[in-house]
């Protein structure tokens, strides 16, 4: 089983049916909390560490075997836990940040939410590090989306997405820092590659699903 932390119920049905379509048979457990990203944003990402702790251990108790995180803000925290709960834990978006720094060394970043831009593309450097690549990055906040998304105005919400990666220059890859901002990959005419997290990063956590079970 995997489990996945959210701080949106709105992503719970968006990896159920990438689950159906990629990989079938998998076990989801879905575990929402939005005061987690709440009080992040009001905080600092640290300061939800003990919570997201408590969470991942609620998480193994219930039998997953791996746990994929997929807020951006608190991501890296999520990670930072995987020793005290003894199971693989992943952050959503590090496999579009490695597709990122591979696609060229120019990499913007788009937001609906300010905190989640120094998470991502501290990500996305790190990232580079690891692959010995040059990289540089640029942030964009999309001003007005996050409002549309909390008034569940989703069509409008992703529009103003697709409108902020269409308006993007001098770039080699436009990178949807947020899983909920996936669905403007479809709408965008962006004459560059046009990243989000959902799919890379949901099949990374199978891959570890699978991996543990290998190893027992």
């Amino acid at each position: 089983m995997l489990a996945l932390v959210h701080t949106s119920a709105v992503h719970v049905p968006v990896f159920d049916a990438l689950r159906d379509s990629d990989h079938p048979g998998l076990e989801l457990r879905h575990l929402v909390d939005e005061e987690l990203l709440e009080r992040a944003r009001r905080d600092g990402p640290e300061a939800v560490g003990g919570d997201v702790r408590g969470v991942l251990g609620r998480a193994v108790g219930a039998g997953a075997r791996a746990v994929l995180c997929t807020c951006s803000t608190i991501g890296g925290v999520a990670e930072a836990q995987a020793a005290a709960a003894g199971v693989t834990v992943l952050r959503v978006d590090r496999p579009m940040a490695a597709a990122a720094v591979a696609a060229g060394p120019r990499v913007t970043v788009l937001a609906a939410l300010r905190s989640t831009l120094g998470p991502t593309a501290d990500l996305v450097e790190e990232e580079a590090r690891r692959a010995g690549r040059p990289v540089s990055v640029r942030t964009v906040l999309v001003d007005g989306a996050w409002d549309h998304f909390t008034a569940g105005a989703t069509e409008a919400y992703v529009r103003r997405v697709a409108a902020a990666a269409d308006a993007v220059t001098d770039t080699d890859v436009i990178v949807l820092a947020q899983a909920s901002m996936a669905p403007a990959q479809r709408l965008t005419s962006a004459p560059v590659r046009v990243l989000s997290s959902p799919r890379p990063g949901l099949a990374a956590g199978a891959a570890a699903v699978a991996a543990a079970v290998r190893e027992r």
